[in-house]
């Protein structure tokens, strides 16, 4: 018998090996509640422990991603005065997925929402989408490491602008500012361009060689270029032998899509093959 918690999140794996993940709140707006931040967690674990999946899509049922935590949520923090963290796991928890992640952000994003899709590796966005940061025009101070995430995306100066104002921008003010990666169409939609692009990767990329490129890309954000440079060098040694490496070229010398090996499940870059 399903759960009815389980609802407030849905999950589904195509035949390509992505994995579709809906914040399934239409009536609230896909609004965050705790019930759908800890099955949402839980259901990123079986996708990055899953061998069959090779990327995954994130995105928000009806006509909004996610915009902030659920008023009735905010109501309860105000009349306690404490915020619950016990229990919790970090609203970063994602960055800790091995698999490339996609945001489809269809609608509203803001606060928690806009740390959830920042936490993805690539955002696509609905064209008529607003994004906010929300959390001054609200009293609060930047939350859940945002004051980190944001300006690593779009540097430090648009990060203060984003957060001191706390404006609303639109689509292509996002695409501008470096904030998504493509902006999409209605008549196109953007979940469809998301889980092609995700398609795509599950397809033709790696599974072991986009884990560890996350891994680098993690690792950068704290180290200057010769350092990055020095990091690669016995990635590059350790993975040459790899299996990959050989299908990867045959397969580009042949003209013929790659077979590459899933996952291994636990795996961590650097471990023996």
């Amino acid at each position: 018998m399903t759960d009815p918690a389980d609802d407030v999140v849905l999950y589904e794996v195509s035949g390509d090996g992505v994995a579709t993940i809906t914040w399934n709140r239409p009536d609230r707006k896909n609004a965050w509640s705790y019930p759908m931040e800890a099955r949402y967690f839980e259901l990123l674990d079986r996708a990055d422990s899953d061998p069959a999946v090779r990327a995954i899509v994130v995105t928000g049922a009806g006509s909004a991603f996610c915009p902030g935590m659920d008023v009735a949520q905010l109501d309860s923090i105000v009349d306690v005065g404490v915020v619950k963290f016990e229990g919790r796991r970090p609203q970063t928890y994602a960055l800790r997925v091995k698999k490339p992640m996609v945001a489809a952000i269809n609608g509203a994003c803001a606060g928690i929402g806009l740390i959830q899709a920042l936490v993805c590796d690539v955002r696509f966005v609905q064209r008529g989408a607003r994004l906010t940061t929300a959390f001054a025009r609200r009293g609060l101070m930047a939350e859940h490491g945002i004051a980190w995430l944001l300006p690593q995306t779009v540097g430090r100066a648009v990060a203060a602008d984003l957060l001191l104002s706390a404006r609303v921008i639109d689509a292509d003010d996002a695409l501008g500012l470096g904030l998504v990666s493509r902006v999409v169409d209605e008549d196109e939609g953007v979940l469809a361009a998301a889980q092609a692009y995700a398609t795509d990767l599950a397809r033709n990329c790696s599974p072991t060689s986009m884990a560890v490129i996350k891994h680098q890309l993690a690792l950068a954000t704290g180290q200057d270029q010769e350092e990055a440079r020095l990091m690669a060098l016995p990635l590059v040694q350790h993975y040459t032998p790899h299996p990959d490496f050989k299908e990867g070229m045959a397969s580009f010398a042949e003209r013929r899509a790659p077979t590459f090996a899933p996952l291994p499940e636990g795996f961590t870059p650097g471990d023996p093959f």
